[in-house]
């Protein structure tokens, strides 16, 4: 979003961060691991076991960047690097820990709860990544009625309930 402001792409008055998400750590459903403590000095690497740590590209997807930010934060980095299994996406990371070929994987938890093969084990605390945020505007070649309609919708209770349906965060207070 910031790129296309930059370049005169949105209409910099209609741009608002609309939602927010978290990073958590998944287990496999049948997994026995449980309520995970994720602080400093949370040590990822032993809690893998002889397994990898599925996670999304640490240098080129969000979700990895945030992770390896997490990870760093936590003095968790050094060991768990050598055990990760990138993925291309969190998709893919998702997949690893539900066909159960990592016994461990960090993702959004938007994504963790649509998969049913997945449980969420812990979340990683606030502060120890950037903040994940989804900005929304209109575009400056937009003429139609209809994108300013469906911003207003956005700000509603309606789009609050199913955006709180799939688990992200509303980061603005609804209008109506």
């Amino acid at each position: 979003m910031d790129y296309a402001n930059a370049h005169k792409l949105i209409k910099p008055d209609t741009r608002f961060n609309l939602l927010g998400n978290r990073l958590v750590l998944i287990a496999p459903k049948d997994s026995k691991l449980d309520n995970v403590t994720i602080a400093q000095g949370f040590d990822l690497a032993t809690l893998a076991g002889d397994g990898r740590i599925a996670v999304a590209d640490v240098k080129a997807v969000p979700a990895g960047r945030y992770a390896k930010a997490a990870l760093e934060k936590l003095g968790a980095w050094t060991a768990a690097e050598p055990k990760l299994a990138q993925a291309e996406n969190v998709r893919a990371t998702l997949a690893f820990v539900a066909r159960g070929e990592t016994p461990v994987g960090i993702v959004y938890e938007t994504d963790a709860k649509i998969e049913p093969k997945v449980k969420i084990v812990g979340a990683f605390p606030e502060g120890s990544y950037p903040p994940v945020t989804y900005p929304i505007a209109e575009t400056t070649d937009s003429k139609k009625a209809g994108a300013a309609r469906y911003l207003s919708f956005l700000r509603t209770n309606a789009a609050k309930a199913i955006f709180d349906k799939y688990g992200f965060s509303y980061l603005i207070k609804p209008v109506s």
